[in-house]
């Protein structure tokens, strides 16, 4: 992961979330791993709403193979967060997503993390191609 903090600019969409109180950790930042739950919240929220994701239904899952996350500043309770998402890279069964948690109005991410998701069978779990209505959105993200 880059050292340097990545900008608003570098991504193509955006969705506001708030800290909560006991997001907060004994060294009155948040804590390490809220960031992963956010990171979830903002992918997993934009596939509902462009119907990519359907929890109860599809006959597919996106399961997370890899995350990872670089800090560059501190986020805490009361903080609104800005969180700016893009996909790197797509495979044929996997998707790179990359993810800035912005404090506030800064213009450089406080955080930046990636996890990539494998499509599988939600019975056998083995790994399925995306299809065409997947691919066109998660396409948009593309940097």
């Amino acid at each position: 992961m880059s050292k340097i903090p990545p900008t608003r600019d570098a991504f193509r969409v955006f969705r506001t979330l708030t800290t909560r109180w006991f997001d907060n950790d004994v060294y009155a930042h948040m804590n390490n791993a809220v960031h992963y739950q956010l990171f979830d919240t903002v992918v997993n929220g934009h596939l509902l709403e462009k119907g990519v994701l359907d929890i109860k239904n599809s006959d597919s899952i996106f399961l997370v193979v890899e995350s990872g996350c670089a800090y560059f500043g501190e986020i805490a309770f009361p903080d609104v967060i800005s969180a700016g998402l893009r996909v790197a890279k797509i495979g044929r069964t996997s998707i790179r997503y990359e993810i800035g948690l912005f404090r506030g109005e800064n213009n450089d991410a406080a955080a930046f993390g990636h996890f990539i998701h494998v499509n599988v069978d939600r019975n056998t779990r083995k790994p399925v191609p995306m299809t065409g209505a997947h691919l066109k959105v998660l396409e948009s993200l593309l940097i």
